[in-house]
């Protein structure tokens, strides 16, 4: 797979509607991190390591352990080791930019899903002082952006997702994958953000997990899991462009798509299991920040 150049060039000037959007998402994000997220990321998503802080005079309630014996032989008074986590991670969102991202019915588009979850991860890594990279892909990889630290560069993340016009409407999350695994030199929190409607990604999803800490989080429209009573309803595959026509009335119509969309559902979620990634799913009509924290606590509590 060839990746297309790794950044759109910048407009003059942007829409100030996209900035006021930004903006919002900035804001919304920020008091969700501050009050909840925030620690909860911290807790789950460790270091590299301990290192080497400093020596103190010793205070009541240190750990004895810590008492540094020669510093404390030379001064004639105690003295302990401190040491601060080294806390630097690198953090890449790989974004499913295809176009089944423009289906929506639950009051938002999964596209718009897939951009508060991307600031939600962004704004939690930077509060924690590590550094956010992106990749956006549909049928190849659309866009690049190097892994980097503060406000500004968060916000150009957001800017892109928002901004950003697809070239393909089809998935290709093997290749995304594969070319995320060639990306990335040292170990990284990858969080794939797609609605997983592709074929064939098992291997690369396992050996991606094995070198990395791959979190999967999963964009799903109510309407994916079952059809609502409207007569004769046309329809298009938004990556495909398959049309049809789909009689909703029919009750062994919609029996058999709730069926064939839950052991979808299910070979997903077992696929996730066997090769021990992390998962949630988040639904387009409820609040993404839920499903997040009990995934969060999830892997807090295993650990």
């Amino acid at each position: 797979m060839t990746p297309h150049p790794t950044h759109n060039p910048r407009p003059s000037t942007l829409d100030p509607a996209l900035i006021a959007k930004i903006r919002r998402i900035e804001i919304t994000t920020n008091r969700h991190v501050n009050s909840m997220l925030g620690g909860e990321y911290h807790s789950v998503f460790k270091g590299r390591g301990i290192e080497f802080d400093e020596v103190r005079p010793y205070q009541e309630g240190d750990d004895i352990r810590t008492i540094d014996w020669k510093v404390t032989a030379r001064t004639g008074g105690l003295h302990v080791k401190r040491y601060s986590e080294e806390r630097e991670l690198t953090v890449m969102l790989v974004v499913d930019v295809s176009g089944s991202g423009l289906f929506g019915t639950g009051g938002a588009f999964k596209v718009e899903t897939a951009v508060e979850l991307s600031a939600l991860m962004a704004f939690s890594a930077i509060k924690n002082n590590d550094r956010v990279g992106l990749v956006l892909f549909s049928d190849a990889v659309e866009m690049v952006i190097p892994p980097k630290k503060g406000r500004n560069h968060t916000l150009r993340l957001i800017r892109e997702i928002l901004a950003h016009e697809a070239e393909g409407r089809g998935t290709d999350l093997a290749g995304a994958l594969e070319f995320t695994m060639r990306l990335l030199t040292r170990r990284a929190v990858i969080f794939l953000i797609s609605d997983f409607l592709a074929p064939d990604f098992e291997r690369p999803l396992s050996v991606l997990n094995q070198r990395h800490d791959l979190i999967a989080l999963q964009m799903l429209d109510p309407r994916e899991m079952e059809l609502p009573r409207m007569g004769l309803v046309p329809a298009e595959d938004a990556e495909t462009g398959r049309r049809m026509i789909i009689d909703t009335l029919s009750p062994r119509v919609r029996r058999a798509f709730r069926l064939e969309q839950a052991a979808r559902q299910q070979r997903l979620e077992d696929l996730f299991r066997r090769h021990r990634v992390d998962h949630a799913t988040i639904r387009t009509d409820e609040d993404s920040i839920e499903p997040v924290i009990r995934l969060f606590r999830r892997r807090a509590a295993r650990w």
